[in-house]
């Protein structure tokens, strides 16, 4: 049995009770990176061997992981932060149980999405999520130009090196247009900058904001 365990985005209190209890029944973890793993268990006292599962090596592992799972071993899947799968490893796990009709189980629990929209004090009626941000000028400029052109609410993952030029653009193509950076969601340092795209423009290129960011553009009205 495969069991994807969403992990804190900061906090490590974070976490589920069921989601510890599979943790420590797992016969094995694969983990985004075994070190960051290493510290959410150690700090729960569990103790379970780990593999390791990422972008570079998921098309292998995930077979590797099926065969375990074919064999009737228990097996506990998670990243760094949040939900498997999403903007991080997990999807071609899940697509190699479904291939080999293996069962799975995905659990409820932290994401920085959620927190991220409802601090923003944006509409939520509906949204748009789009990942991360790409890192190329170009193809960032297009997928913010199309955020604008919705009537829902995006939010993007960003990363603090490109927040600035990110909300440069914004202010460029629709500076009234209301914008929010949610960052180091349940950390020390939480914070949200709420404000028009020219603000917090002007906010970011005097002290760009540091850490994991979401950056979220309002609809149309």
């Amino acid at each position: 049995m495969l069991t994807l365990v969403p992990t804190p985005v900061g906090n490590l209190e974070d976490i589920t009770l069921r989601a510890l209890r599979i943790l420590r029944e797992a016969d094995v973890i694969a983990a985004e990176d075994t070190r960051h793993a290493g510290i959410l268990l150690k700090h729960h006292g569990i103790s379970r061997p780990l593999v390791s599962l990422h972008e570079h090596n998921e098309a292998t592992r995930a077979k590797e992981i099926a065969g375990r799972l074919a064999a009737g071993e228990k097996i506990a899947l998670l990243t760094d932060a949040g939900t498997p799968g999403i903007s991080d490893p997990g999807y071609r796990v899940v697509r190699e149980c479904l291939d080999h009709g293996l069962e799975f189980t995905v659990l409820p629990g932290p994401s920085s999405i959620l927190p991220a929209l409802v601090g923003s004090g944006l509409p939520l009626h509906e949204f748009y999520f789009g990942g991360f941000l790409p890192v190329k000028s170009g193809r960032r400029r297009a997928v913010l130009e199309s955020a604008l052109q919705r009537t829902e609410t995006s939010v993007f993952f960003e990363s603090p090196h490109r927040i600035a030029r990110s909300l440069a653009v914004l202010a460029e193509l629709s500076p009234e247009r209301r914008v929010c950076v949610a960052r180091e969601l349940s950390k020390k340092f939480e914070e949200y900058w709420r404000g028009t795209a020219a603000e917090l423009s002007e906010r970011a290129a005097a002290q760009p904001p540091r850490g994991e960011i979401c950056l979220l553009v309002a609809g149309q009205d």
